[in-house]
């Protein structure tokens, strides 16, 4: 671990090329949009502000500055709650911003990169491993050193090489 004297925020505005993610969750219910998350298990529309939401901005204006923000997300059917709100809401939202979604679906293969925590990683070179509570909880970023590029790198690899885009997987497993 290191420290960055940027925080998370700032490189999504900073990054000169890419942002890569690896999500490996089923369920990220208490870290934003639960808002939304408690609409969707209603039944109930998607709330104005979640549709407008600042990560909507941030996809846009990168992607129309000639950058990439892309994910992998590694899942096993059947889904969960918070990740069928998740596909259904936030990546058909986030796809129309330009942002690029690919899934590793581990229902019936291993998981290539079990190991893997979620991570940002910016421009091939930072990498922000997240940390999560049990619930879901976002509770903070640690900046990985130099050293552990090469192993991100090959977690970023490896997922992307086993994974499928989101719309084809959707259009097969989407509920």
């Amino acid at each position: 671990m290191t420290t960055s004297s940027k925080s998370l925020g700032d490189w999504f505005k900073d990054f000169e090329r890419e942002a890569f993610r690896l999500e490996t969750l089923d369920d990220y219910s208490q870290s934003g949009g639960v808002d939304a998350y408690q609409a969707f298990l209603a039944g109930k529309p998607q709330p104005e502000e979640y549709k407008t939401a600042g990560w909507v901005r941030t996809v846009s204006d990168a992607v129309q500055a000639g950058k990439r923000i892309y994910r992998v997300h590694v899942l096993a059917r059947p889904l969960t709650d918070y990740l069928r709100f998740e596909l259904s809401w936030g990546y058909i939202r986030n796809m129309a911003a330009g942002e690029e979604f690919f899934i590793l679906d581990t229902t019936s293969q291993g998981n290539p990169v079990p190991e893997a925590p979620d991570f940002w990683m910016f421009d091939d070179q930072t990498i922000g491993a997240m940390k999560y509570d049990g619930e879901g909880k976002y509770l903070g970023v640690d900046f990985i050193s130099e050293d552990k590029r090469p192993e991100f790198r090959r977690y970023r690899d490896t997922a992307m090489a086993s994974a499928v885009p989101f719309p084809e997987w959707w259009a097969q497993y989407g509920e």
